[in-house]
Parts: structure tokens; C-alpha cells; sequence
């Protein structure tokens, strides 16, 4: 009913920059809060940044001042610009939606990620 996909990732220098973007298509209602995750091996899924309808973007504290999260909510679109990347940001990065799906003529909230995106940071 909803189909997510992104785009961008790949490998950076350290000091370098990357730009992912996600976009959801389908029977779309209403988009609350979008989002970034990561993940490393081992390691629970971390929120690197979100942004919710009427609010003010939040940011993990690893990323302040390097990362921006923005949406475009008439592409049904989020994008992270990652600037100043250390190999510490190393992961693979998963967007996600927190949105209402048309189910007949109701709405329905899901919480959708991404298929997720490797993101590799090194010299």
C-alpha cells in the first residue's frame, strides 16, 4: 500500500559530504513525522534526526551541526545532507515514515522504514 524508496549513500572521505533522500508513494493520508535512523552491527537502531509536522527538526548529539534533515511534503520526501562525516558515521541508514494510510474510507497509522542504505566513511 505504501512503497518507500531511497536513494543516495555510497562511501565518503572523511570531511566529505552525502545526501540521502527517501520518498513514500502510495494511498497516503497524512505524514507526521519523518526520519533517519542507523544501524551498526551489533548495535540497536539509533534516530539520527527528525523532523515532525509543526516542529523544529531534532538531532542525535553525534550529529548536530553536521547533519540537516528537511521534508518536502508534497513529494512525500525526506532528505538528510550529511556534511563533515567522520568513519564514525559509518552505518548503514534507514529513513522512516510515520504517516495514515487510506484503508477504505478510513485512515490507519503506519510506521514504515526504509530498506536501508550503506553509508561508509573512510580514507
Amino acid at each position: 500500500q505504501v512503497q518507500v524508496v531511497e536513494s543516495g549513500g555510497g562511501l565518503a572521505q572523511p570531511g566529505g559530504s552525502l545526501r540521502l533522500s527517501c520518498a513514500a508513494s502510495g494511498n497516503i493520508a497524512l505524514i507526521y513525522t519523518l526520519g533517519w535512523y542507523r544501524q551498526t552491527p551489533g548495535t540497536q537502531r539509533e534516530m539520527v534526526a527528525s523532523i515532525r509536522t509543526g516542529e523544529a527538526p531534532i538531532y542525535a548529539d553525534s550529529v548536530k551541526g553536521r547533519f540537516t534533515i528537511s521534508r518536502d511534503d508534497a513529494k512525500n520526501t525526506v532528505v538528510l545532507q550529511m556534511n563533515s562525516l567522520r568513519p564514525e558515521d559509518t552505518a548503514v541508514y534507514y529513513c522512516n515514515f510515520d504517516l495514515k494510510i487510506w484503508s477504505g474510507s478510513s485512515q490507519q497509522w503506519r510506521n514504515i522504514y526504509g530498506q536501508g542504505m550503506q553509508v561508509t566513511v573512510s580514507s
